[in-house]
Order: C-alpha cells, then sequence, then structure tokens
C-alpha cells in the first residue's frame, strides 16, 4: 500500500482559490494512478480528478472540468489539485487514493483504490 497524506484544505470565498497537496510513498519502479475525490456527509465519495505517473495524463469529472488541474506536485512524489473558481457546492473533505492499476472504467471509482489518504476539508462559502 501506498502511505498518502494531504494538505491544503481551508475555508475560501465563493469563487475563490485553494491548492492542495498529496504527498505519497511511491515505489520510483512503478507507475500509478493518483486520484482526488471528494465526500461530503451521507454521500458516496465522488471522483473529482486523476492523474497517471507513468505519462502525466489527467483526466476530470464533469463537475469540475476547466476549473480544477491535477499535475504533479513541485515536491518529490507529490500530486497536486489545483481548484479555481470554488463554488458551495465544492464544499467536501477532499481524499487523495491511489491504485496500480487504473482502466478508464475505475478512474472515478472509489471502491478500485486500495490506499487513501485522511482527508483534507474545504469549505467554500
Amino acid at each position: 500500500h501506498v502511505q498518502l497524506v494531504e494538505s491544503g484544505g481551508g475555508s475560501v470565498p465563493n469563487g475563490g482559490s485553494l491548492r492542495l497537496s498529496c504527498a505519497a510513498s511511491l515505489n520510483p519502479d512503478s507507475d500509478y494512478c493518483l486520484a482526488w475525490f471528494r465526500q461530503t456527509p451521507g454521500q458516496e465519495r465522488e471522483g473529482v480528478a486523476t492523474f497517471y505517473t507513468g505519462g502525466g495524463a489527467a483526466y476530470y469529472a464533469a463537475s469540475v472540468k476547466g476549473r480544477f488541474t491535477v499535475s504533479r506536485g513541485t515536491a518529490e512524489d507529490s500530486v497536486d489539485l489545483q481548484m479555481n473558481s470554488l463554488k458551495p457546492e465544492d464544499t467536501a473533505k477532499y481524499y487523495c487514493a491511489a491504485a496500480s492499476i487504473c482502466p478508464p472504467e475505475n478512474r472515478f471509482v472509489a471502491g478500485r483504490f486500495d490506499s487513501w489518504g485522511q482527508g483534507t476539508q474545504v469549505t467554500v462559502s
């Protein structure tokens, strides 16, 4: 399993920006699918963005496309989520997740990821 630690959450006004970071303990000889999910109380985890370490391809949920950008972080073995034009409906706890195999149909399926961080709260008001 991969160890994941998120940081960067907080409270911002409607229309504001935040940058989340996920520090990951990755095997340098392996490729991974690193994803960001979010969850509100009583709801299932929703896939937001997925990043493939082998090649750098990124994919987004329709709800965030054009506003969020997932990319390799400035720190070694990290992935960042830049969130712009935030809306109140983006309020949630955001989680970083990792999987070693991530076919297209699993990119946003929480049950297909076997490593999770502890989450970081994002509040937009």
